[in-house]
C-alpha cells in the first residue's frame, strides 16, 4: 500500500508538529512512516508463523507434520507435543490433555485465529491476549527453567526464563500497542466498524 500524501490519515497515528527548520519531530513516542512499515512487516511475518503452523498441522505438508499425518488425516495436533512433555509443574496435566479432541480444536482454532488476525491486521488486542495465553501454555510445556528432564537427561534448555514463546508474546503485545494493523492491513477499516467503535477492546 502506497503512503498517501497525508501520512496521519494513512497510518492512523497522530504525528507531532515538525519544526520549521528541519524534519525532526518535536517530541518522541509516535510512529514515523518508516517505523509503521517496520511494525507492519513484523506483523505479517509473525502472522505467517501461526498461519503456516495451522496449515502444516492440518494438511501434513511435510515440515513439522509428516505427510499423511495431518489433522484431516486423523492425526492429533497436540498428542505428539503434549505427550512428550518431560518437565515442569504441569507435566502430568499435559499428558492427560494430549490428543483430546477439545485440546486439538482449541489449539488449532487458536493458531488459525491468531494467524488470520495478524495477517489481516484486525482485532490485534484480542489477538495479543489469546496469543500470550497460548504462548504461556507452550512455555509451561517446554519449561525452560529445567536443567534436567524427569528421566534425568539434560533438558538442553539454553535460558532459564526467556525463550521464543515469550518473544512471540511480546511481539504480539507490541503490535497491538502501536496499532500495527493500520499499515498494510485492514486495521483502519476494522476500527471504523460501528460495533468495534462501541467496543474498543475489539480493536
Amino acid at each position: 500500500m502506497a503512503v498517501h500524501e497525508n501520512p496521519q490519515r494513512h497510518l492512523g497515528f497522530r504525528f507531532p508538529a515538525l519544526r520549521r527548520t528541519g524534519t525532526a519531530p518535536e517530541s518522541v513516542g509516535t510512529l514515523t512512516a518508516t517505523s509503521a512499515h517496520v511494525f507492519a512487516g513484523l506483523r505479517l511475518l509473525t502472522g505467517f508463523v501461526f498461519l503456516w503452523a495451522f496449515l502444516d498441522k492440518t494438511f501434513g505438508l511435510g515440515y513439522a507434520t509428516s505427510s499423511g499425518k495431518g489433522w484431516i488425516d486423523g492425526g492429533s495436533p497436540t498428542k505428539g507435543f503434549l505427550s512428550h512433555v518431560a518437565a515442569g509443574p504441569m507435566e502430568s496435566t499435559f499428558h492427560a490433555w494430549a490428543g483430546a479432541a477439545w485440546a486439538d480444536w482449541l489449539f488449532m482454532l487458536g493458531l488459525l485465529g491468531i494467524g488470520v488476525a495478524l495477517m489481516a491486521g484486525v482485532a490485534l488486542r484480542i489477538t495479543a491476549v489469546a496469543g500470550t495465553l497460548l504462548m504461556a501454555f507452550m512455555w509451561l510445556a517446554e519449561w525452560p527453567p529445567a536443567q534436567h528432564l524427569s528421566d534425568g537427561s539434560p533438558s538442553m534448555s539454553t535460558n532459564p526464563f526467556v525463550d521464543y514463546h515469550l518473544l512471540y508474546a511480546a511481539v504480539m503485545i507490541a503490535l497491538a500497542a502501536v496499532g500495527a494493523g493500520a499499515t498494510w492491513g485492514l486495521g483502519r477499516l476494522w476500527a471504523s466498524l460501528p460495533f468495534v467503535e462501541r467496543n474498543q477492546w475489539l480493536r
